[in-house]
Parts: C-alpha cells; sequence; structure tokens
C-alpha cells in the first residue's frame, strides 16, 4: 500500500461538526497552520500539527508552508453535451437577451438536437474530455445533469453515457436527471410525457437518482415542477431545482417545502426567501459564472450567509450560459461579485457542495478516514484563490490518493517526483 506524508502545510482541513457549514461558522476552515497529513492507499490516515512522529515509511513531500485543502466538489455542471453555441454566443455579445435567444430555438434547445443526434460513444467521448479540465483544477467531484436530451431515449442515453464514464474515471461522478430542462415544442405533451414515461424510465434504470427541474419563465411553471417533484419522491428520488434564476416565481418556498436538497441560481430571490432558506436545511447553490457570462446579474450570496443559510457554489460549466470548468475561478466571482469572504467561499466549495451531493462523509474535509482527494496550492495564504483570476491551476493533485496532476516545475521540497519512493 502507498504510504505519503505531506509535511509543513497549511493544512484547510473544514473539520469539525456535521453536515453544511451556515451563517459565520462558513469562515472556519479547521486551519493548522503547520500541519502534517498521511495519506494511505486511497484514504487519510491521520491529520496533525507540527510533524509526524514517524514519517520515514513512504514518501515525504515538504511542502514549505504551502496551503492544502480538500479537493473541489463541483456540485452544479451539465458537463455531458456535443454541438457549439459559439453563434449564440456572439449574438449574446450584439445586445439578444439569453431567453430571447430561447424563444428563437436557441439556447437550450440548440444543445438538445445537438446530443439527440449524438451517439452514446461521442457523448462519453466528450465528457471525457471535459472532466480532464476540470481535474486540472482541482475538481475531483462533480454532479453531471441531463437535460440536453429532453425524450425518453435522449436522457437515458446521456445518463448511460454519464454512468459509463463514472466507471472508467477515478473522479466521483454522481448523474442527475434534468428531463425538466425545457419543453420540447414539438412534444404538445411535453410535461406529461416527462413526468408519465420519462421519469419513471430513469428511475427504472438509475434508482434514486436526483431529479432536478428549470422553474423559470418559458421553461417549467411552478405548478408543473412540484406535480414532477411528487411523482419523482413517489419513486424514491432526491429533489434539486433552477430557481428564481431571472424571475421569482415562488419556486424557492416551494422546494423548501417539499424537502429539496438544493436550490440553485437565486439571482433573482426574494429578501422572504433568503429568510426561508436561512431557517430551512436547503441549502443555495450559486453559479456566478452564469452571472459573469449573461448579464452581470449574481445571486445575494452574503445576504444569504447573513441570514444563516448553508451556501455552496459551482461553475454551472454549460456550452451556453457558463462554459467555464473552473472552481478557482468561480471562487473568484463568488467574492467579487457576490459577495461572499475567501473563507466562506472556500467552504462552500469543498465541505458544503459535499453535502449537496450527500457525499460529505467522504469528500470535502481533511480528516481521518476521508478519501485522499487533496490539492496543493502554490500559496501560502488561502486567500490568493479569491484574489486571483485566471491563473495557473493547482501544481498538485491527488485523487484517491494517486497523483493525478503534478507541474514539474513547482518547487517542492523533497523528491521531484511525488511518486517516486523514498
Amino acid at each position: 500500500m502507498m504510504v505519503r506524508h505531506l509535511v509543513n502545510a497549511r493544512l484547510l482541513t473544514l473539520a469539525g461538526g456535521e453536515g453544511p457549514r451556515r451563517g459565520e461558522e462558513m469562515q472556519d476552515l479547521g486551519v493548522i497552520e503547520n500541519g502534517w497529513l498521511r495519506i494511505e492507499g486511497d484514504r487519510i490516515s491521520a491529520v496533525g500539527e507540527g510533524l509526524p512522529s514517524d514519517p520515514a515509511e513512504g514518501t515525504v513531500l515538504d511542502l514549505g508552508g504551502r496551503v492544502v485543502l480538500p479537493a473541489f466538489v463541483d456540485c452544479h455542471t451539465h458537463a455531458c453535451w456535443t454541438g457549439s453555441r459559439l453563434e449564440e454566443f456572439e449574438a449574446g455579445l450584439s445586445g439578444v437577451p439569453y431567453l430571447e435567444i430561447l424563444k428563437r430555438g436557441g439556447g437550450i434547445m440548440s444543445t438538445v438536437r445537438a446530443v439527440r443526434s449524438a451517439s452514446q460513444e461521442e457523448l462519453v467521448e466528450a465528457l471525457h474530455a471535459r472532466l480532464g479540465r476540470m481535474l486540472t483544477f482541482g475538481t475531483t467531484v462533480m454532479e453531471i445533469k441531463s437535460g440536453y436530451g429532453l425524450s425518453t431515449e435522449a436522457e437515458l442515453k446521456m445518463l448511460r453515457a454519464i454512468h459509463a464514464v463514472s466507471r472508467e474515471q477515478d473522479v466521483t461522478i454522481l448523474g442527475t436527471f434534468l428531463g425538466a430542462h425545457a419543453k420540447d415544442p414539438d412534444t404538445p405533451n411535453f410535461v406529461e410525457q416527462t413526468i408519465k414515461e420519462t421519469l419513471p424510465a430513469v428511475a427504472e434504470e438509475f434508482p434514486g437518482i436526483c431529479c432536478d427541474a428549470y422553474c423559470e419563465d418559458g421553461a417549467w411553471s411552478v405548478e408543473e415542477t412540484c406535480r414532477l417533484f411528487t411523482a419523482a419522491q413517489d419513486l424514491g428520488c432526491q429533489l434539486r431545482v433552477h430557481t428564481d434564476q431571472f424571475n421569482s416565481l415562488g419556486m424557492t418556498q416551494a422546494a423548501i417545502e417539499m424537502g429539496a436538497r438544493s436550490v440553485d441560481h437565486l439571482e433573482a430571490i426574494t429578501p422572504e426567501d433568503i429568510g426561508r432558506l436561512g431557517d430551512s436545511s436547503t441549502i443555495a447553490v450559486l453559479l456566478p459564472a452564469s452571472g459573469f457570462s449573461l448579464d452581470q446579474r449574481y445571486a445575494p450570496g452574503r445576504d444569504l450567509v447573513d441570514a444563516g443559510a448553508a451556501v455552496a457554489i459551482a461553475t454551472n460549466y454549460n456550452p451556453g450560459s457558463a462554459p467555464s470548468p473552473s472552481m478557482p475561478m468561480t471562487i473568484s466571482l463568488a467574492c467579487r461579485q457576490a459577495g461572499l469572504l475567501p473563507s466562506e467561499a472556500i467552504t462552500a466549495a469543498t465541505r458544503n457542495a459535499a453535502c449537496v451531493l450527500g457525499v460529505e462523509s467522504s469528500h470535502g474535509r481533511l480528516e481521518a478516514g476521508m478519501r485522499a482527494d487533496i490539492q496543493i496550492l502554490d500559496a501560502l495564504d488561502e486567500r490568493e484563490l479569491a484574489w486571483e483570476f485566471g491563473g495557473p491551476p493547482p501544481p498538485l493533485v491527488l485523487c484517491r490518493g494517486e497523483v493525478v496532476q503534478f507541474l514539474g516545475d513547482a518547487e517542492f521540497e523533497g523528491h521531484e517526483d511525488p511518486e517516486a519512493s523514498p
């Protein structure tokens, strides 16, 4: 069994307590200023201050005080797609609103047409490439939604592709059913078909899968979304929802009342719903790359944290509104545009994001027994993650205890190759 020691490190453990951090707790990164961490196989076996009592066994890497933190958990992505949206990107630059592009048959439906015409193998190939980009930026856990199929056959094809890639990659991938992403204008009974045909077929092949929906003007209404969610709960599915992106329709309150795991976007959330989230177990997921890409509108992250809500952040990686695989960029935007402090954004991108996906028992913290998904920054202060944007990726990333990224010019003391034996 491979044994590794990371020593002389600034550890952001995110350790302590249960569940997501909320309110002022989100500033607590569980810092060990001069610490060490031992990895045995694919797990963290010990964490401590100073130096380990017996580091002789295995590889020892002196990090020179650099920051060590859990690998990122990207809890909201649409990374499975084919086709191009570059023409729509240019139209947006010319001032055409996103909802107008959607009404013209572009937006989501443009990608739907491309995905329907693609084979499962083509989806797998494209997804592998995107996961490589995400891993480069320190992400080893990612949620990937369907929703570019909008038919039973095409939605299952997407989910099968996501599942196939999850078996071929060391990273952790969780698929989500988003058959209610938009309404197919060529299917008059689309809502009924999704609820009565597509959802049961998906739940049968992927038991317990999370069910998501896009509740917005021009997409699914509150009433339609609640009907879908009631059927999904009857089939044993957890709930998540895209809500309050452009308009506040009442879905945030409904989702809280239905026990949804998260409500995502929230650029148009009302003060009343901010208060409701602060009093609920539903997690607010902010997607600031969408505001950066679309219209410079951002969720009120500061207000949500101050109200006591549990907040997570994610890239929303997709071909239309957020073509970015970078969690560091997401952290920078969450601080500059959504009002989070660097410590809060790091919590939102690790521990709290793991809670959104239900993987908090194995990811998002540096504690004994947790999976050894770890990243090392070329920085002595974690605030650089928020201060810098568009910078280089972390020089060292481990997934399941194995080195998956090592930038050879990183000047760590010790062995030049972290894979080498002592």
